[in-house]
């Protein structure tokens, strides 16, 4: 994106179709054929204020997230969040060939979708981690599109928006599916990530890191590894059985026990050292997960 460049703010399906000179069926929800496009910008960079999920067909350009482009071939999905901004380049003379949906919040708030879409982590994923379907699932993923595009074609009534809102979370629990199948298919790169994970934790206590940097963060080890911290959360999640934030705290509180156990350092110069900034953090912490306090555990390592 060039400094002149402005950026173009999507806050309704309507900025989305003018752009593209789409018909707009609904004032919340579109589902899109970019097939069917009268207009081809070639290269634009969006402000997305809808959620945005797409299927491209054929390779027809590249879309940009942050400094990456897309691992965005034939058959892959892309979805993007209120908030996020994307640079897209179309290729000169190629007709895009890609379909899927947007949908303004409003159109799931007051529904179960709207009381689970932060369940659905793979909006935040980064543009390395997109999603690759089969023959079969492109094909689930088109009729969902189609039982969404049918309920627009329908003449609203009280029903409209919880159906719609329902198709919309079929087409996302799919999704959520294909991911599982995903990450089962990479399991051997996903058990190397595992491993370097539990190498950059190992390492970041002995190079003493807590006390330059803190704390250990879920996305201070997603950036090592090259992920987004939701993506990196999920295959931790999916390989170990614990989230990522518990991997690094179990970790923690074995170091701590050790420290506390096997040195006569104060608990104060023990919690800087493990990366909190005040004791009492460090008391609460090592309660909850231990059941008694630091000095507690020490006075029991003494007696044994």
């Amino acid at each position: 994106m060039t400094p002149k460049e402005s950026i173009i703010k999507l806050d309704t399906v309507d900025d989305y179709n003018r752009l593209f000179g789409l018909e707009t069926l609904h004032p919340l929800v579109t589902v899109v054929d970019l097939s069917e496009a009268t207009k081809y910008p070639t290269h634009f960079t969006v402000n997305y204020g809808l959620y945005a999920l797409y299927l491209k067909d054929t390779k027809c350009g590249d879309i940009r997230y942050g400094r990456q482009t897309y691992d965005y071939q034939e058959g892959t999905v892309v979805s993007f969040a209120p908030g996020q901004i994307a640079e897209t380049s179309m290729e000169q003379g190629v007709s895009p060939k890609a379909k899927g949906i947007l949908f303004h919040p409003d159109i799931i708030k007051g529904t179960s979708l709207g009381q689970e879409i932060k369940s659905y982590s793979f909006f935040s994923y980064n543009s390395t981690e997109a999603l690759h379907l089969s023959e079969d699932e492109k094909t689930i993923f088109a009729d969902c599109l189609d039982k969404i595009k049918m309920e627009l074609n329908h003449p609203i009534d009280k029903l409209s928006k919880r159906l719609i809102a329902r198709n919309i979370q079929l087409l996302l629990d799919y999704c959520m599916r294909f991911y599982e199948r995903q990450f089962a298919t990479r399991k051997a790169s996903n058990r190397d990530i595992l491993y370097k994970f539990e190498s950059l934790l190992d390492a970041y206590f002995q190079d003493n890191k807590p006390q330059t940097e803190g704390l250990p963060s879920v996305r201070y080890f997603a950036e090592k590894v090259f992920l987004s911290p939701n993506y990196f959360g999920d295959l931790i999640k999916k390989e170990t059985g614990k989230t990522a934030q518990e991997y690094i705290q179990n970790k923690l509180i074995d170091n701590a026990k050790q420290m506390i156990a096997g040195s006569d350092k104060t608990i104060s110069q023990i919690a800087y050292e493990l990366g909190f900034q005040y004791s009492q953090h460090f008391n609460r912490v090592f309660k909850k997960n231990v059941g008694c306090t630091p000095n507690e555990y020490r006075s029991q390592m003494s007696a044994n």
